[in-house]
């Protein structure tokens, strides 16, 4: 399993909303470019929250998260 940072999130987000930059997945280790990449989120009160657009490729290290959404109440 590679070890991965990602962009910080804001501390809050209205529901069906684009992030201000685009979310980015960046694997520290060796990860071949096309790997898909699925995130999820949830916090306390939700453990499982409903994104759209959190599929993304792998390419040069970085998975790029164009559009990620919470949707609803998300659990962000």
């Amino acid at each position: 399993c590679p070890h991965v940072v990602c962009t910080v999130l804001p501390n809050h987000w209205r529901s069906n909303k684009t992030l201000p930059v685009a979310f980015k997945v960046v694997a520290l280790g060796d990860v071949g470019d096309g790997t898909l990449v699925t995130i999820r989120a949830g916090n306390d009160e939700n453990c499982c929250a409903e994104l759209r657009n959190s599929t993304a490729l792998m390419k040069n290290q970085v998975a790029k998260f164009n559009d990620l959404r919470f949707v609803g109440r998300s659990g962000r």
